[in-house]
């Protein structure tokens, strides 16, 4: 768990010059897959806020599907490219990512970024040029989440699956090495770098909000625009653990509202009673619209890092997160947010209660919100840009 920062530490961090250092005048940036707006290409907008000249590679690039900032550089692809309905099955081409990725030429580069959830930190670069990568996270979906991904019903599951999986673990691991410096956007992201690749990480959290915020800014937490309802804004699949948020407001009674699309949503609507209404997709301004009302933002799933709950709490929206993963870097529990110790439904609603009891300040809010500004990530990374300069020279 985490305690509040100083006062100081609210104001605005100096903005690094990564940009203008004339050691690193080519600089290219790899991305998995350019399909949508989530974290990793919030990270990926900052990446080349800090190098607007560099050049960005990824294995599939669906055309509209990021911010302006993103689509207006030169994007080069990989073979993956050319595959046929790649924009709807992109996840079913996985065992042809290693190779699509090492095709890359980074001849003639000073440095290399990569911005990693699944292969991105397994390109091959020129021995004379750094490589840091920013890890999301190793692919859960092959190490430790790989049971949850794929539980072993069907012939597909039990026979086909585990031959790839065993491939990609054994190319994640053996390419490893060809990193210079990793970078993990948590603590808890840093021990499975630790643990996978036997190799450090330094820990810089993601660039959740724009600029360092002050009390005033913050929806007050227990204000009259806060309304008789609880949060969730997820995608619906199985390990974010919804069902256990349904669970517990079913036995409660509470309303609760559930934003987001996913397979497990026509499960969870049999499951819910009628105090849970489902949102669907809602855009950010409905968003923010709900963070500055709900009492508070329920977060029941084991997360790498979560921006979510940074940005309810930049909204002064309590999150009520369980007691594992990133939350613990994120939350401050009794500030700004409360941690239930079990996955279930009365462990849950036991939080819910003591949430109840709770009046948070917007303060609070305000002086957590700083250190996962752009700013500071920002700063994070070009420390981690110099350490490695420094080990290179």
């Amino acid at each position: 768990m985490v305690d509040l920062p100083e006062p100081e530490s609210s104001m605005l961090l100096p903005m690094a010059k990564a940009a203008t250092n004339p050691n690193y005048a080519r600089v290219a940036i790899i991305h998995d897959w350019l399909t949508g707006m989530r974290g990793g290409e919030v990270v990926l907008e900052a990446l080349l806020k800090m190098f607007p000249q560099a050049e960005l590679f990824t294995l599939l690039h669906i055309e509209g599907s990021c911010s302006d900032l993103i689509e207006n550089r030169p994007i080069h692809t990989s073979f993956i490219q050319k595959f046929p309905m790649r924009g709807r099955f992109y996840r079913h081409y996985l065992p042809f990512f290693p190779t699509a990725i090492e095709e890359f030429d980074f001849h003639g580069f000073d440095l290399v970024i990569s911005s990693s959830h699944c292969v991105a930190k397994g390109v091959i670069v020129p021995p004379d040029v750094p490589h840091i990568s920013f890890v999301h996270s190793p692919m859960r979906y092959v190490w430790d989440m790989y049971r949850q991904y794929f539980p072993g019903r069907g012939l597909v599951q039990k026979l086909i699956i585990p031959f790839f999986a065993n491939y990609l673990r054994t190319w994640d691991a053996a390419s490893a090495p060809r990193v210079d410096r990793y970078v993990s956007n948590s603590a808890f992201v840093a021990k499975r770098i630790r643990r996978f690749y036997g190799r450090s990480a330094d820990v810089v959290h993601p660039p959740c909000l724009p600029a360092a915020l002050k009390a005033a800014d913050i929806p007050n937490p227990e204000g009259p625009q806060r309304k008789d309802f609880y949060l969730v804004l997820s995608a619906l699949v199985p390990y974010k653990r919804i069902d256990l948020a349904v669970e517990a407001f079913n036995a409660s009674g509470r309303p609760l509202l559930i934003a987001g699309k996913g397979p497990e949503e026509k499960r969870l609507r049999k499951m819910a009673g009628a105090n849970i209404q489902f949102l669907g997709h809602v855009d950010r301004n409905g968003i923010q619209e709900l963070y500055s009302q709900a009492r508070g933002l329920i977060f029941p799933g084991v997360e790498d890092f979560g921006i979510v709950p940074v940005e309810a709490q930049a909204a002064g929206c309590p999150v009520l997160a369980i007691g594992k993963g990133g939350a613990l870097e994120t939350v401050v529990s009794g500030k700004t947010g409360l941690f239930f110790d079990d996955a279930t439904p009365q462990s849950l609603m036991e939080c819910v209660e003591k949430r109840e009891k709770i009046q948070f300040k917007a303060a609070d809010f305000a002086r957590n919100a700083s250190r996962f500004t752009e700013q500071a990530f920002e700063l994070g990374m070009q420390k981690a840009i110099n350490a490695q300069k420094r080990n290179w020279s």
